[in-house]
């Protein structure tokens, strides 16, 4: 076999065995989720009596109701988030916040910003399955006026 149809042969194998490859599905964050405060670090922050998200994910759509107990009382919001990195507008506690999620391999990167009472604040997400899908993790950035804060939220799958 000459040299140039040996690398032709690979070349044609190589080609097979890419385009035969499985395409990695996404994850899908569709569910019941509720707070495992345990596994959660809300940095200076008390965590909340409560907290729970119903999120339907049919990529690149992504909706999430969040209802929060707290200190400052009951708080239910409702976001819509598109993964394929077109803005979204939703209200947060009757402010406008724009976002843009985006993959980054199985983790979906969420950038929102939004003007709290005259000050900008930016909110960085990242979402990623657990435990086999049993738990959600999200990492959250957030800048405000009054400097940054991380926090890390960890639900359980109802």
């Amino acid at each position: 076999m000459t040299r140039k149809t040996f690398v032709l042969c690979l070349a044609a194998v190589l080609a097979i065995v890419l385009t035969a490859a499985p395409v990695e599905a996404k994850p899908n964050f569709s569910g019941t989720w509720k707070l495992l405060a345990d596994k959660s670090d809300f940095g200076p922050m008390p965590p909340p009596d409560k907290y729970e998200q119903k999120v339907e994910h049919s990529d690149p759509d992504m909706k999430v109701t969040t209802t929060q107990v707290g200190q400052q009382g009951e708080f239910t919001s409702d976001v819509s988030y598109n993964t394929e990195g077109k803005e979204t507008t939703n209200q947060l506690r009757g402010n406008a916040m724009k976002s843009v999620a985006r993959w980054d391999g199985d983790t979906l990167v969420v950038d929102s910003k939004l003007d709290f009472q005259g000050n900008e604040i930016t909110i960085s997400d990242k979402w990623s399955l657990a435990e086999e899908g049993k738990s959600i993790i999200i990492q959250r950035k957030l800048n405000t006026p009054q400097g940054e804060l991380e926090m890390k939220v960890v639900l359980a799958k109802q």
